[in-house]
């Protein structure tokens, strides 16, 4: 991409493959209106090829519009020049900024922390590292966006740090190795961008999970897979009750784990899910056995994930074992709710977590975007379909099956195994969902959620049966009993989600955020029109679409929605099937969730709409019946990828996200960019 021999001015420009992939989109420009011709593919399947410097001008003459920024308007002549200047200049890159005093004198301490020399201390840093290392660490009250990544290292506190890479964070380092706080050098971009906070009073909360119960380790557990990769073996020492509080503690974290980690490349974890859901977790002080150390002993081995056998699991009979060790586990596990007399609601609903009143990660919503997913805290949108209620035993194997123990270069039969054990902890989740409902609902429930299925797959889900036989929560009032779980976790909840104004179910005036200015008060209001709609019309909308609405002040003050197009499936069972056959996909049932933030790391598609403008943009989205009325609705106020204003706007929303999350915000991507065809 840059110059790699005699630096000059000239050969830096004339020897660089970028600088031409810019020239060549600045004397070919793309069109400035309507729609891209048929020569631009930009489909992400489609192939891809970059040419050397040797190899250019025959790339050129064949393919003269596909310069950069690829099938995107040009560049303005100002940010052309700037690029162009430091191509030129040889593309210097900027000096690692050094780490103030006081984020020095924090990473010592926490270096310190994660370096003592006892058992315990050396079991607890494995845990911590085992479910940090994908993290972006950030020390709270820092005032900057620096960010760092928990490694091992051959190299001690004081000294350069020398990374020891391992494919998975429990394989064996090989030497002797220390933890330490690496400087993320790179942009953050938001589909990659996990953030994990470090304080002192993270610290405090390490010392009270972890090393004030009273417990020994008397030696540290082995490398060996079968160990390494189970943590209900390697980590048998620890209290479960610490390990699922440090979880529940940024529950938000690791299930954006498995959405922002290298599983999500592809389609092996997401077509596993719902394109919308709720998460909520079971309390970690109440009497269930998944905290209890004598249960979890007994089902270490039922509970090892697929990586435990390494990479070359064979094909025949292994499955078949999984199968057996899951139903076993589940049959143990019902054991327990079985033996539970009836409750009423009010009283079942305090199993859940209420996030100890104050804690945001007790409620979670994951949104599936197609091939891509995010998270949000709280619970966004109307009343999904269905939702998980996680244990610990759930909580602890999605991070070590999806992150700690994925391997994305490896082969298909663990890719393959990946993905089908993943059914098994929906189905967990599911099924602690199910067992709040009144036993004379519960089949109704799941065969809505497990339609057109093949008769193998049905006997998969029948065979849990016994969760569907025993009544766990009573006094239900209504036919629709979802609808009052639904009421009775949002009482449990309350105080985690008071500051929660959902546009989706808030249709009725008295919903409207009192406290909002006018235009937020009057935008609001036209966009629950836009998020009542439902059905196969929206099957030409993309999967989100960012919508700015301007008020004709200051732009920084201007309001920022997201309107995300819930696709409805009758299972999400069966692996190789066409998510839009008619066989698979609902589309009757599909739905939009309108959010008044930036949702997402892959936009699909930009509105801008004066707030004069908002009730007849609101009135034109919802009267939409198909394609080509949408199409209308875009020439009007979206920006296709042949917009001159694209990058303006694009600027702006990049702006707000960092306006919205200061922290949390990363780059957006813009490779799934809607265009028609």
């Amino acid at each position: 991409m840059l110059n790699e021999g005699e630096s000059s001015p000239k050969e830096n420009l004339e020897q660089s493959v970028m600088y031409k992939m810019l020239r060549l989109k600045q004397v070919n420009p793309q069109p400035r209106v309507g729609l891209l011709p048929d020569t631009f593919d930009v489909s992400l399947g489609r192939v891809q090829t970059c040419p050397t410097i040797s190899e250019f001008d025959d790339y050129a003459s064949e393919f003269p519009r596909q310069g950069m920024p690829f099938g995107l308007p040009n560049l303005d002549d100002d940010e052309y020049r700037v690029l162009v200047q430091w191509l030129a200049q040889g593309a210097p890159m900027p000096v690692d900024d050094q780490v103030s005093g006081q984020l020095a004198a924090q990473i010592d301490r926490w270096e310190a922390f994660l370096n003592g020399s006892s058992n315990k201390h050396r079991l607890v840093a494995r845990y911590l590292y085992e479910h940090l290392f994908l993290g972006h660490m950030h020390f709270k009250g820092s005032g900057d966006r620096a960010f760092f990544r928990l490694v091992r290292s051959a190299t001690p506190s004081g000294q350069p740090i020398d990374e020891i890479a391992t494919v998975r964070p429990y394989n064996d380092p090989g030497q002797t190795f220390y933890y330490r706080l690496l400087r993320y050098p790179g942009d953050i971009v938001a589909k990659t961008h996990l953030v994990y906070e470090l304080s002192d009073e993270r610290m405090a909360r390490y010392r009270e999970l972890f090393f004030e119960p009273d417990y020994q380790v008397a030696e540290l557990p082995p490398w060996e897979p079968q160990i390494a990769a189970n943590p209900f073996k390697a980590f048998r020492d620890i209290p479960p009750a610490s390990r699922y509080r440090f979880l529940l503690d940024e529950a938000g974290y690791f299930i954006e784990g498995f959405v922002k980690g290298p599983v999500c490349r592809g389609m092996i974890a997401l077509n596993v899910i719902e394109d919308h859901f709720w998460v909520a977790f079971l309390a970690p002080d109440g009497d269930s056995p998944h905290t209890k150390p004598a249960f979890l002993e007994e089902m270490s081995d039922y509970l090892q994930i697929p990586s435990a056998q390494g990479e070359d699991i064979p094909l025949i009979g292994v499955w078949r074992n999984y199968r057996e060790r899951e139903h076993q586990y589940n049959e143990r596990r019902f054991e327990h709710f079985g033996s539970k007399d009836a409750v009423d609601i009010e009283q079942a609903i305090t199993e859940i977590w209420d996030g100890d009143g104050k804690n945001p990660n007790a409620a979670l919503t994951v949104f599936r975007h197609f091939d891509s997913a995010s998270v949000t805290k709280g619970f966004a949108g109307d009343y999904p379909e269905t939702s998980w209620i996680l244990d610990y035993p759930s909580l602890e194997r999605i991070h070590y099956l999806l992150v700690a123990g994925f391997n994305v270069f490896g082969n298909l039969r663990h890719q393959l195994y990946t993905r089908l054990y993943m059914d098994f902890l929906r189905m967990e989740g599911e099924d602690l969902f199910l067992s709040f409902m009144p036993t004379t609902h519960r089949r109704t429930i799941r065969e809505s959620w497990y339609q057109g299925m093949r008769e193998d797959q049905q006997r998969e889900v029948g065979d849990i049966d016994a969760w569907l036989t025993k009544e766990f929560a009573s006094g239900y009032s209504t036919g629709d009993p979802q609808h009052e779980f639904y009421q009775q976790l949002f009482k449990r909840l309350a105080g985690v989600l008071k500051d929660q104004n959902d546009i989706d179910r808030c249709q009725q005036a008295h919903c409207e955020n009192a406290d909002a200015i006018a235009e937020k008060r009057r935008a609001d209001k036209a966009m629950q029109r836009v998020a009542a709609m439902r059905g196969t019309v929206l099957a030409a909308f993309p999967e989100v679409a960012f919508v700015r609405v301007r008020l004709d002040e200051d732009p920084d003050k201007d309001l920022a929605y997201t309107v995300i197009r819930n696709k409805a499936y009758k299972n999400v069972a069966s692996m190789f099937e066409d998510e839009e056959d008619n066989e698979l996909r609902d589309f009757s049932n599909d739905s939009l969730t309108i959010v008044d933030w930036l949702e997402g790391a892959y936009p699909n598609f930009f509105f801008s709409v004066g707030i004069d403008e908002i009730e007849r943009f609101a009135d034109q989205y919802a009267a939409l019946q198909d394609r080509e009325d949408f199409e209308v609705l875009a020439s009007i106020y979206g920006l296709r990828r042949t917009n001159t204003a694209f990058w303006d706007t694009a600027d702006w929303f990049q702006d707000q996200y960092l306006r919205e999350e200061p922290i949390q915000a990363g780059l957006l991507d813009l490779s799934r960019y809607y265009t028609w065809r």
